[in-house]
């Protein structure tokens, strides 16, 4: 079976739970040992940011242990400390001036050369390994991929929030990431040869450190065999990244079948650069909430957020089905319809309770089963 693997960022702040907090470092080395179930980066961008990764998982159980018990082990440790840890994808509440970035090197240099964008780094987001059995057959992944990542974005859109006020947008975080060097969706590669050396095109640029500064919103990863899907806000529930991992290794596994059926396949001309970076905006501003652009042959411009959440269902339902992962799926999806995104639920929050709001929602769902 295909594997898969989650990275997960989070927000320390107050024991309000909104306004960032610098003492990552020191939660960070107070954090319980844990099981080898979760691990920990030394650092992240921010001095506000804790980061932590999953082992290669097979399934979902396997996915939702580790989760939850960092989480767990993180809840803690903050506590212990008076302070709490957020999962949104961006921080509610800052102190005027720019954000303290951590004290590892290419951070710094990361900060140096970002300038005031580097300054609000305030976001947190999920990542998504799915392995692939080669570069070459990564590459097609990635191009056939494209058509669907607006409808990941939606689906996981949690950052409404942005220093002090609504953003009106569902996910902010995407928003605010569109102002990196590289961003947004990877261009249409004509195969591995073709990735790589527009990597190096760009690494030799005086804007770009090295190839894990590329934020393409789905790229390979420079240091495991697997395609690494980055577009999603981080989850306020842990169970809401197992689901994103499951439907983002269900498209893997289906775009690999398509690949191996039909290598001579053009999906780049499926859209067009513009209107899936148009469709990425729609997706960020309106989550679930609204429409969103359907890029498949014989697609329309635009169909409801729940049909077209609809129809990547259906689509990767096969590969779903094998796996097992069909049951845990539906379910994830019912419930993210029903009871909104992140972000609808981080409003909800607000409105019965303001800002003050937050830090409970945070709370409970930060450790919730």
């Amino acid at each position: 079976m295909v594997t898969f693997g989650i990275e997960e960022e989070f927000l320390l702040t107050g024991p309000n739970g909104t306004a960032p907090s610098t003492r990552a470092a020191e939660v960070i080395s107070a954090l319980t040992p844990g099981d080898g179930r979760s691990f920990t980066s030394p650092a992240e961008f921010l001095a506000c940011q804790v980061e932590s990764t999953t082992p290669i998982c097979t399934e979902p159980e396997e996915a939702l242990v580790s989760l939850l018990d960092f989480r767990g082990r993180l809840a803690a440790a903050s506590a212990e400390a008076g302070l709490a840890a957020a999962p949104t994808g961006a921080a509610p509440l800052a102190a005027p001036g720019p954000a303290l970035v951590s004290g590892t090197l290419r951070y710094q240099q990361m900060s140096q050369m970002a300038g005031g964008v580097g300054d609000e780094q305030y976001v947190n987001g999920t990542h998504v390994h799915v392995a692939v059995p080669s570069r070459e057959e990564g590459v097609q992944v990635l191009n056939r991929l494209r058509p669907w990542l607006a409808t990941l974005a939606a689906v996981s859109a949690n950052s409404p929030y942005w220093l002090g006020r609504d953003s009106r947008f569902a996910s902010w975080r995407i928003i605010h990431y569109r102002r990196w060097s590289v961003q947004g969706f990877p261009p249409f590669f004509r195969d591995a040869a073709d990735y790589e050396a527009r990597i190096a095109r760009l690494t030799a640029t005086d804007v770009v450190l090295d190839p894990g500064h590329i934020g393409w919103i789905a790229r390979l990863s420079n240091n495991f065999p697997t395609v690494e899907v980055r577009v999603a806000d981080a989850q306020l529930e842990a169970r809401e990244s197992v689901l994103l991992a499951l439907m983002i290794r269900g498209l893997v596994t289906t775009l690999l079948a398509e690949t191996a059926a039909d290598p001579e396949g053009s999906p780049g001309d499926l859209a067009d650069p513009e209107l899936l970076d148009a469709g990425l905006w729609q997706a960020a501003r309106f989550g679930l909430a609204g429409n969103l652009l359907d890029h498949g042959p014989g697609g329309g411009p635009g169909r409801t957020a729940a049909d077209q959440v609809g129809a990547l269902l259906e689509y990767v339902r096969p590969a779903l089905e094998e796996s097992g992962d069909y049951p845990y799926v539906r379910t994830g999806i019912a419930h993210v319809l029903s009871a909104g995104t992140g972000a609808h639920r981080q409003r909800e929050a607000v409105r019965r309770a303001g800002f003050a709001g937050l830090g409970p929602l945070f709370a409970r769902s930060l450790t919730a089963q």
